[in-house]
């Protein structure tokens, strides 16, 4: 009996040894974990009000603030084990194989999110703006994740993946505050230029939402055996884009009906992009 208690002793004053052997690093990893905490804490205050003005992504930049926190802190307690002495690596080799797994099983979902972030941050267009991304169309009406929601002006939702968006050509119509309106007649080779000149500068001057600068471009673009080409280019401020372009549109027509004006048959009216 007295030996067993002796040898229980003996085991016990050597993890008294040990541990207080180790009892600096565990009391100096225990304050790299506190700060690492600590750290991204504020970080995490910092990015709040850094990043609060993005509105229109609340669900990214969340998502970002909460990644950035716990990396911090990852790699707190990576730092920690380092100290204490374990053997990091080979758990950071886990981690990594495991990440690269997860990248080549969800290839499409990161690059979606990463394309977010370049939306998020460049800011290409924003919720509100008119766009077109091959052929899609409509206004901006949400930016998720992983894809960009537009509305058409037939009240239509357009799901767009988000690397779509951001690997692709996006016109943005409501960028700048003014817009020009691109009117191209094609009409008939005797047509009386003069004529064409009189009736655009008189609508253009009547309709009061046509800006005086830059001036509307008015002129033949091109002429050939059967056809010439007049163009009639106005500015406009955007938010009055399509209703002064219907408006102006039916004016030209009634005009050309009046002065006996008639379109070639091929590509008579252009409409506008």
């Amino acid at each position: 009996m007295g030996e067993t208690i002796e040898k229980q002793t003996t085991i016990f004053g050597k993890y008294m040894d040990l541990f207080m052997v180790k009892l600096p690093s565990i009391i100096f990893a225990a304050i790299v974990v506190i700060i690492g905490i600590i750290i991204a804490k504020l970080v995490k205050r910092i990015l709040n009000r850094l990043l609060s003005k993005y509105k229109s992504s609340v669900g990214i930049v969340t998502f970002m603030i909460n990644f950035v926190q716990v990396t911090i802190i990852i790699i707190a307690f990576m730092q920690a084990q380092s100290i204490m002495g374990v053997n990091t690596a080979s758990f950071a080799a886990v981690l990594g194989a495991a990440g690269f797994s997860i990248g080549l099983a969800f290839k499409e979902v990161l690059s979606n999110l990463g394309s977010c972030l370049i939306i998020l941050f460049f800011k290409p267009f924003e919720i509100g703006d008119y766009i077109n991304c091959e052929g899609n169309e409509g206004n901006v009406v949400e930016i998720q994740m992983f894809s960009t929601t537009l509305k058409t002006t037939d009240n239509k939702l357009i799901i767009l993946p988000n690397f779509q968006v951001t690997s692709n050509p996006v016109i943005n119509y409501t960028a700048q505050n003014k817009r020009r309106i691109d009117f191209v007649f094609n009409v008939e080779y005797d047509t009386n230029v003069k004529v064409l000149y009189e009736i655009s500068n008189r609508l253009f001057e009547n309709e009061t939402r046509v800006l005086s600068s830059p001036k509307p471009l008015i002129g033949v673009d091109s002429m050939n055996n059967n056809i010439i080409r007049f163009i009639a280019k106005p500015w406009v401020k955007t938010d009055d884009y399509w209703d002064v372009y219907y408006k102006l549109m039916e004016e030209f027509k009634h005009e050309f009906d009046q002065h006996g004006i008639k379109f070639s048959r091929v590509n008579a009216v252009q409409p506008p992009s």
